[in-house]
């Protein structure tokens, strides 16, 4: 009988033991499905939420740095030197028509930003199954006509004409349709995202099946492999992308001494016009077409020839009935200068630094004060990659590989950032500090923030309270911005974008010396011709209204008087004369 029941009391300890396990598996399967549901949640959340959707404050870390614009601009009494030095947040009660909404979800914009796009960037890099029904599928579906797949060096392009980048959306038909627009013959895909032009084929073809990158933008479309192009001719595209092309007049100028020295490519015909020496010069992959009388010379800018003296356009004139107090002197000296579409490459090549940098290097700015734009010139200038202290899949996409890089990983010539504060500055070791008109910075943020980095705010954007609220808590964000840069800074380079803007080369040199890197003036040259890059809003959209309030001009300049008076505190330069309030 004890026998029987030890078996008893020994099957039952098991059983125990077996439901305890069996339970406490089935607590975490149902943990697991529960946190998976949550992440699908906040993921279609994260995708309807608007950026001007309330976000509780007790969920976000409040930034430094933000000045109390409500008490001082509240007291008639406070001058705006009071301004200087202070370092005061919002009290979370005070009055929501001053309520800094950027406080509330800036941080966690940035948080789900990053977070977004990290995991479609790896969703993008899982290996795809490459065959040779796929290479034939790519061939059958696109226009034009496939060439075959060629080897590549990235150290010397085969394919030396325009260069795009998209890491998201690339396709077949949109590099062949970029590459007619500016005049090539053929184009060229790598990697699944790099878009390759050229009038002249890769000395070296692969085999078929060494073009197997899927496009990024096209599953099931072949976009080249490593160091491998898939090339195609692209003359039924270009009928229709001669009617798109741009041929931009660039002025009259004097024609350097001997032309033939100076030009690579001529061509002398008596009934010349400026299509035929466009389309000449297109084909020899030239972006500058130069006219003068029957010769046609095709070239680049060049210390010999900078376009920076431009003549009036009556000494280039042929007419007749030229004004007898215009003194012409002969034709032959002076000449008509046209852009061609294609792409100045002279200074396109770019990579990350060899070794770490030694200097820790930012390149600082209020949100819409160019910093892109600055960005674009430097890595041109110097060729190397530049870091952002943000993760910006659409910059990436478009060719800012620093994106992807770490920002404190050293291998990038210097790194973006709108970040103010002591910790947040001191991590720098110096920094290029970037400062635009408030009016117009304030405009070009807004802008990005409704509609991307290309688009405009709609008149409905403008006229709701959205705009008043933006300007009370981001005009105190531009002047904060520059007093807390200038106050904990270690070594400052301070560069208005106006003059940037007016004077290219100069300032460009500056900062390039700022950064310890050297550059050559036919690269700086090529960099002026290339100055705009892929994130130009096309001209100004024209309101027909005027978006600043005068309680708004009253307050963004008493912002602008205290940062011109810090600047010149420090032995900077002050702000502009166009923006500074007399």
């Amino acid at each position: 009988m004890a026998k029987a029941f030890f078996r008893l009391q020994k099957f039952l300890r098991r059983t125990q033991f077996l439901l305890f396990f069996l339970t406490a598996a089935y607590l975490m399967a149902g943990s697991l499905l529960l946190l998976q549901r949550s992440r699908l949640v906040i993921q279609q959340g994260a995708r309807g939420t608007s950026n001007s959707q309330a976000i509780p404050l007790s969920d976000v870390m409040i930034g430094v740095g933000i000045l109390d614009t409500t008490r001082a601009l509240q007291n008639p009494h406070l001058s705006p030197k009071f301004l200087v030095g202070v370092n005061v947040l919002h009290d979370s009660s005070s009055d929501q028509r001053y309520g800094p909404r950027w406080l509330m979800s800036r941080n966690s914009e940035l948080r789900q930003l990053r977070r977004r796009w990290f995991h479609r960037f790896m969703n993008e890099q899982e290996p795809m199954q490459a065959t040779g029904s796929k290479v034939m599928k790519h061939i059958a579906e696109n226009k034009g006509t496939y060439i075959g797949c060629f080897s590549d060096d990235s150290r010397e392009r085969t394919m030396k004409g325009a260069v795009f980048y998209d890491l998201r959306k690339m396709t077949v038909s949109h590099c062949q349709e970029a590459c007619a627009e500016r005049a090539y013959t053929y184009a060229g895909l790598e990697y699944g995202a790099e878009c390759y032009c050229g009038n002249k084929l890769p000395a070296n073809m692969a085999k078929p099946e060494e073009c197997n990158n899927e496009c990024k933008g096209e599953k099931g479309s072949i976009c080249g492999g490593v160091n491998r192009l898939s090339v195609y001719r692209v003359e039924e595209l270009r009928a229709g992308a001669k009617q798109r092309r741009n041929v931009i007049y660039r002025g009259c100028f004097k024609a350097p001494e001997n032309l033939t020295d100076t030009f690579p490519a001529s061509l002398i015909q008596s009934n010349l016009t400026v299509e035929m020496c466009s389309e000449f010069c297109s084909k020899k992959e030239f972006p500058l077409a130069v006219v003068s009388g029957p010769e046609c010379y095709c070239g680049y800018p060049t210390t010999h020839f900078t376009l920076h003296d431009s003549m009036d356009r009556l000494f280039c004139s042929r007419l007749q009935n030229i004004s007898s107090t215009v003194k012409v002197p002969r034709e032959e000296n002076y000449c008509h200068v046209y852009q061609t579409p294609v792409q100045d490459t002279r200074c396109t090549d770019r990579k990350f630094l060899t070794t770490k940098s030694k200097v820790f290097v930012a390149l600082s700015s209020f949100p819409g004060a160019g910093n892109t734009w600055a960005r674009h010139l430097i890595e041109h200038a110097t060729g190397f990659y530049t870091g952002s202290y943000y993760f910006d899949g659409t910059l990436y996409n478009k060719g800012f590989k620093g994106e992807k890089d770490h920002w404190r990983s050293r291998r990038t010539i210097c790194v973006k950032t709108h970040e103010s504060g002591k910790r947040e500055i001191e991590m720098f070791d110096s920094a290029i500090l970037l400062i635009r008109n408030p009016y117009k910075s304030l405009m070009a943020e807004f802008n990005r923030k409704y509609a991307g980095h290309l688009g405009y705010a709609t008149d409905q954007n403008w006229k709701s309270k959205e705009w008043p609220d933006f300007v009370n808590s981001y005009a105190s964000w531009w002047a904060s911005h520059v007093l807390d840069w200038l106050k904990y800074g270690k070594h400052l380079l301070v560069i208005h974008y106006e003059d940037l803007k007016q004077n290219l080369i100069p300032k460009l040199k500056e900062m390039v010396e700022f950064l310890n890197a050297t550059v050559t003036e036919d690269r700086l040259l090529c960099v002026e011709n290339n100055r705009d890059g892929n994130f130009k809003r096309s001209g100004a959209r024209q309101k027909d209204f005027e978006p600043f309030t005068q309680e708004m001009k009253n307050l963004i300049d008493r912002y602008i008087l205290t940062v011109d008076e810090a600047l010149k505190g420090r032995n900077f330069t002050g702000l502009p004369r166009e923006y500074v309030p007399r």
